[in-house]
């Protein structure tokens, strides 16, 4: 199974009215396949040009090594090296902090939702809660 265009762009709507409810700051919300590529975008008016790339990177970084960023970040603590290394090897579009969540179903990683512009602990929360709104299972790491 894949993602679809309709369910991306509804995981994304989403997660801008999670955000709302939540009181978050505007956020951007990327989602990607499951081979790393970019299906739908969202950059919320006031966030900066930068947000697009750090929302790509925490969920390329997601599919890419098959764990939430979340997870990544926990390990660059414990292996800086090996997560430098990683970040080298992906041209440094590699994010490892909270914000990258997998959508996943039946064990199998579909894609990833990146997000960045409040703490990284409101934007995973804010993806775990649209990816599971679309009946997808969320993995944080």
């Amino acid at each position: 199974m894949t993602i679809t265009l309709k369910q991306a762009q509804a995981m994304i709507s989403d997660c801008l009215e999670w955000r709302k409810a939540n009181g978050l700051k505007p956020l951007t919300v990327a989602v990607l396949d499951s081979g790393g590529y970019l299906l739908a975008l969202a950059r919320e008016d006031g966030t900066s040009n930068l947000r697009p790339d750090i929302a790509q990177g925490k969920a390329r970084g997601a599919v890419a090594m098959g764990l939430g960023s979340r997870a990544l970040y926990e390990r660059a603590k414990v292996e800086p090296f090996f997560i430098q290394s990683m970040n080298a090897l992906s041209d440094g579009s590699l994010v490892p902090v909270a914000g990258g969540v997998l959508i996943k179903q039946d064990g199998a990683i579909l894609g990833a939702v990146g997000i960045t512009g409040d703490n990284s602990n409101n934007d995973e929360a804010c993806a775990i809660a649209a990816i599971e709104k679309a009946g997808f299972v969320a993995d944080g790491g």
